[in-house]
């Protein structure tokens, strides 16, 4: 593990940028950006206008290491390059930029009121080439929806199950069980959530850190317990398709939680932007999320 890393995403202030849309979310992701699909006509093209946006967003002036503490890649991302640097190079060494990697497959159909982990066969070898491509960390989503405790606790189970397997190679895992914003037992989902999570947090040993990714929640300083604890490098909340301005809002009420954001960062950008245009439109996003996390 890089230990200025560690420190930075221990210690820093700014927040996570998230440009770790996959294959199901891609088309959105550019469609949002003014690509549509009649601009592609395979995965590989699809993959490649999507790296060109990302690669306009990691290179831009805007994109600044003094309010972007770290950014999360997709796999696809990982192992393209920039400037003639891997990407995580390149986030690291040209930005000073800690770089993640999501390593989910997707999320399961829904069962009791949850969306657990597709398995992940090639956990081990996707963890290997993090490592030789010096990424410092991981990114693994489900989704819960209904106030089921058995449900909730096998969400939590496996999201720490996988993060320890990610601890053992070296990298420091993101535990993201998302609370779906829209469900009308979202409280009730964050109270029984959070006591597994602290559960989970007081059976690591001193050598074992994760990083948490959580709905905004209902609550104001809900989580603070998780923020504060000696397991926990960071918190981190996602949008969870808010808006920015609502999502920075309802994180200005949440002491030491701060942004991991993706449809948020972007929403205002676009291809057919002129560069002074589109590094001014990313700029207003970014302040406007270092603000609300700091």
């Amino acid at each position: 593990m890089n230990q200025q890393q560690f420190e930075k995403m221990k210690n820093g202030k700014g927040f996570i940028a998230a440009l770790d849309q996959s294959g199901g979310s891609t088309p959105k992701a550019l469609a949002a950006y003014g690509i549509g699909e009649d601009a592609y006509t395979n995965a590989k093209e699809m993959f490649d206008l999507v790296h060109d946006m990302r690669t306009r967003i990691i290179t831009s002036p805007s994109f600044d290491p003094d309010s972007i503490l770290g950014a999360i890649l997709f796999e696809q991302t990982m192992d393209s390059k920039i400037e003639g640097l891997y990407t995580a190079d390149y986030l690291a060494e040209k930005k000073g930029i800690v770089p993640f990697l999501k390593v989910d497959k997707g999320l399961a159909d829904e069962s009791n009121g949850v969306q657990l982990m597709k398995p992940i066969n090639d956990l081990d070898e996707t963890l290997r080439r993090a490592n030789e491509r010096h990424i410092f960390g991981t990114k693994m989503r489900s989704v819960i929806k209904k106030a089921n405790p058995e449900a909730i606790k096998e969400v939590v189970d496996q999201q720490f199950e996988i993060g320890k397997q990610i601890l053992a190679a070296g990298l420091v895992p993101i535990i993201e069980p998302e609370v779906d914003i829209n469900s009308s037992e979202k409280e009730q989902c964050e109270e029984i959530l959070k006591a597994e999570i602290l559960n989970q947090l007081d059976q690591l040993n001193e050598n074992q850190n994760v990083m948490l990714k959580l709905s905004i929640p209902t609550q104001k300083n809900f989580y603070k317990e998780l923020i504060n604890h000696p397991r926990v490098v960071r918190v981190v909340a996602l949008s969870g398709g808010y808006s920015t301005e609502v999502a920075n809002e309802k994180l200005k009420e949440n002491d030491g939680l701060i942004a991991s954001f993706s449809r948020a960062l972007s929403q205002d950008l676009n291809v057919n932007q002129s560069d002074e245009e589109f590094n001014d439109t990313l700029n207003r996003a970014v302040q406007s999320i270092y603000e609300a996390s700091v």
